[in-house]
């Protein structure tokens, strides 16, 4: 009987500690602003861990803890018993801002020994609970940190377990404004491993971040075009093959194509002809992306990359918006498909160029291993097979 009742004390101290620190957050800002709000919970998650941890609350505190708090507080929202739970975890899985040496990070004084009573003065505590002062650790993302609220930080930390995807996760949310659902689903899809090593001007040249990240998320860097067999066509490397035959190669197996490059892909046409100016532009490859809303142009060369490639393909995607683009659709992207390039050198010439663009290299069935060649059906066996 005696524990039970020097838990329940333990539980009002606790219990009168957060209270005390909610309402000094309320009194100083009607509404808590998300870097207030964010002190406040990781305070209170670090009192709640130092004191659940070692044993010294018994089982059902928190639970006890969150009831007693909505019954002295009426109306208040965020300190459920799973929320407390959440703090704890925000305290813990972002340790490291707590035993930094250079930043004492909300540092809660609160002395566990049972002398304590409930009337000693709690403000001083819960003005501690509220200090969280990030440190300037490599790459920590300091002001997206704590432009993000709660429920963002919550779920990156039940999904995200590496301090780089944490990272990315958290500027992700901050510069383009997420929404908690939308977060999940790109964390369910994995595109911090699966961002496109594409190179090219997007961030730069696109309206906003987030129709950039969906663009880069479009498309490959590299491509496998294995109905592309350079030796039908009796030469040694791809170099020595006609663009035009490569091109009508495509266009024979454009739903190939198209499913290389993605679900999303419509094709326009190709050798598609725009008169503008007194002048006929020809775009080799002429699409249209439901998911971004554009054109896409396609440059296709069988050497290697060239800058005065970008220069040409910058003038049709000119035309392209100017003559065709619809009023409803968004800017056009340009695509140079072509044998080779050198990505850093690709990524620095794409700069100057104002119509955003990139450069994907592409492999045909030539290139790949002789062996898994072999173990390939050819065309016509795989039209039998299915």
């Amino acid at each position: 009987m005696g524990t039970d009742n020097s838990l329940e004390s333990k539980y009002t101290i606790a219990v009168q500690t957060i209270k005390t620190a909610i309402l000094r957050s309320q009194y100083q800002a009607i509404k808590l602003v998300n870097k207030e709000q964010l002190a406040l919970y990781y305070g209170v998650g670090r009192y709640i861990s130092q004191n659940s941890r070692n044993g010294y609350w018994g089982t059902g505190a928190i639970a006890y803890i969150s009831n007693k708090l909505h019954n002295e507080l009426p109306g208040l929202r965020g300190f459920s018993e799973r929320n407390l739970k959440n703090m704890r975890t925000f305290y813990e899985e972002w340790l490291m801002l707590d035993t930094n040496s250079a930043v004492a990070t909300a540092e809660l004084q609160f002395i566990d020994d049972e002398s304590r009573n409930v009337s000693i003065d709690r403000e001083n505590d819960s003005e501690e609970i509220q200090q969280l002062q990030l440190p300037n650790f490599k790459d920590f993302p300091v002001e997206e940190f704590f432009k993000i609220g709660f429920t963002h930080h919550t779920a990156i930390l039940s999904q995200v377990k590496t301090l780089q995807e944490r990272y990315f996760y958290i500027r992700l949310c901050a510069n383009e404004f997420l929404k908690v659902d939308t977060l999940k689903k790109l964390m369910k899809e994995d595109i911090y491993h699966n961002q496109g090593s594409l190179p090219n001007n997007f961030i730069e040249k696109l309206p906003t971040a987030e129709f950039a990240r969906r663009a880069i998320l479009a498309f490959k860097d590299e491509y496998t075009l294995d109905f592309i067999n350079v030796e039908e066509f009796g030469a040694r490397d791809i170099e020595d093959v006609d663009e035009r035959i490569v091109e009508n190669k495509i266009v024979h197996n454009i739903k190939n194509f198209i499913m290389t490059f993605g679900r999303d892909f419509t094709f326009v046409g190709n050798q598609f002809r725009i008169e503008a100016l007194g002048h006929t532009h020809i775009i080799d490859l002429l699409f249209f992306n439901r998911e971004l809303s554009s054109l896409v142009a396609i440059e296709l060369k069988t050497g290697p990359f060239k800058t005065a490639y970008l220069g040409q393909l910058n003038i049709y995607l000119r035309v392209l918006d100017d003559f065709v683009r619809k009023p409803n659709e968004n800017p056009s992207i340009g695509i140079v498909l072509c044998k080779s390039a050198d990505k850093a050198y690709v990524e620095y010439a794409v700069r100057d160029y104002d119509k955003p663009m990139g450069v994907a290299i592409y492999k045909t069935a030539t290139d790949m291993p002789e062996r898994l060649r072999k173990a390939l059906p050819d065309m016509e066996e795989l039209k039998k097979l299915l």
